[in-house]
């Protein structure tokens, strides 16, 4: 889906596509050059990180290993419960490996601080955080994140795996949403 497909309900475009690959293409090759020698397993957060992962993974001028998990902190609303749970976990032992977690956007950072709890304690020889967007403002947990694409302002995003109530997600670029849509 384009831009111009859903522009009234866009304030602005962030980032195009175009820009996005080319990101993605400086991280793989900043992650390549950091685990030279190592294999890499490469584990993407669903179902916002698909289109991150993807692009990711094809940036890469090696083999990577590719697995997924799903993990949720929200109940029925749109405020965290509190609660995190896993609802798909990984297939792949991750004992001596090198982990490097995907994700498209880090908000709050709730979610991500439990998952690298949770990681940690499967004994990976090293576990880092590669996202394409961080929030600074948003933060409300301490999380160490290795690779960042962009920081960006505190606003509600859109497009290239990021959704509001499930749409959007195909949108090429990332763009910020309307307060119409969702207020």
């Amino acid at each position: 889906m384009d831009a111009a497909d859903v522009e009234a309900d866009l304030v602005n475009i962030l980032y195009t596509e175009d820009e996005i690959r080319a990101k993605l293409g400086e991280l793989a090759a900043t992650i390549e050059a950091d685990y030279a020698g190592k294999d890499i397993l490469i584990v993407g957060i669903l179902r916002g990180a698909v289109m991150v992962m993807a692009d990711l993974a094809r940036a890469f001028h090696r083999h990577v290993e590719m697995d997924w998990m799903a993990v949720s902190s929200y109940g029925s609303g749109t405020k965290s419960s509190g609660v995190v749970r896993i609802l798909k976990d990984l297939d792949t032992d991750i004992t001596n490996r090198h982990v490097i977690v995907v994700d498209e956007i880090i908000d709050t950072g709730l979610t991500l601080s439990w998952l690298v709890s949770n990681l940690a304690s499967r004994n990976p020889a090293s576990l880092e955080i590669c996202t394409l967007l961080r929030k600074p403002e948003a933060l409300s947990m301490d999380v160490d994140v290795k690779y960042v694409g962009w920081d960006i302002p505190n606003e509600f995003v859109v497009g290239y795996g990021l959704d509001y109530q499930e749409r959007y997600r195909n949108l090429r670029d990332i763009g910020t949403l309307a307060p119409h849509v969702y207020s």
